[in-house]
């Protein structure tokens, strides 16, 4: 292997301004790739780039500006990828989270985090790949949660999302195994970023994260994206259809407890009314 194995290729990394996605483009950016960051806020990504350059100023990194709702703004992020190298790594981040109990979730609610984390990473994914095959093939990485397979009280339509998001990438595999193009999916544990700040600061629910990890400690966005990378490049090239779990060992216990921020914000309407009289 050489210092720059990904030389002359490209990847684009949605929600790539910062946290996750901005630690995956930094390590992509280390051995070579072209990165394409894509977000929806340009101040993010312009940072985000600075910040990459701090740390490797001969790495070369884009920004596109990109709802993931908007398949034109998709479509044209994943040509703007495939201007700078050869486009053959695709990194579907963008998501955010929300909480609400299930009976007072809105349709609103629902549709927005289905369609940025869901549909969002289907049109990610569906623009990518003609590209990719292209190319010879390449790897689309998901970033998944460990909501997908563990119950979260309180956050069904980010569990949902999530869990749809991995069934997503097995399809991807399966049908698109045959042009080269794989596609696997990690489950980060608890990372602190801006979307999980609320998560990371409160006490009660920070310590019952860490009581079902038994590596009790909070991720990083390193952690992530050292394997993000892995599943990216050559050296796992028969590995498709996958879902890894890069978590401390969260998922092999239960889904955390967010009920006392829960009570905070809904108080008693967090249950449904039980029978009268």
């Amino acid at each position: 292997m050489t210092s720059t194995p990904l030389a002359g290729h490209s990847a684009l990394i949605t929600g790539g301004g910062s946290g996750i996605g901005l630690g995956c483009a930094r390590h992509l950016a280390r051995d070579g790739a072209t990165v394409v960051l894509a977000g929806r806020s340009e101040e993010r990504l312009a940072a985000g780039v600075a910040s990459i350059l701090t740390d490797l100023p001969d790495a070369e990194v884009h920004t596109v500006r990109c709802d993931v709702t908007d398949e034109a703004a998709v479509a044209e992020a994943c040509s703007v990828a495939a201007g700078v190298g050869a486009f053959t790594m695709c990194v579907a981040n963008a998501g955010f989270g929300s909480a609400s109990p299930f009976h007072l979730t809105t349709l609103d609610d629902w549709n927005s985090v289905l369609g940025t984390n869901l549909t969002g990473a289907f049109l990610t994914m569906k623009h990518a790949v003609p590209h990719l095959a292209a190319n010879g093939g390449g790897s689309i990485v998901a970033v998944s949660s460990i909501a997908a397979p563990l119950t979260h009280r309180f956050m069904s339509a980010y569990c949902v999302s999530k869990a749809g998001l991995e069934m997503l990438v097995k399809q991807v595999a399966d049908e698109l195994g045959a042009s080269g193009v794989r596609a696997n999916a990690v489950r980060p544990g608890l990372v602190p970023t801006d979307a999980t700040i609320t998560l990371t600061t409160t006490d009660v629910i920070r310590d019952d994260y860490l009581a079902q990890m038994p590596l009790a400690r909070t991720g990083t966005d390193d952690d992530v994206a050292a394997l993000v990378r892995f599943l990216l490049g050559p050296e796992s090239s028969w590995i498709t259809g996958q879902c890894i779990g890069v978590d401390g060992g969260h998922s092999v216990r239960r889904g955390p407890d967010i009920t006392p921020v829960m009570e905070m914000v809904f108080g008693a309407a967090i249950r449904p009314p039980g029978p009268v009289g």
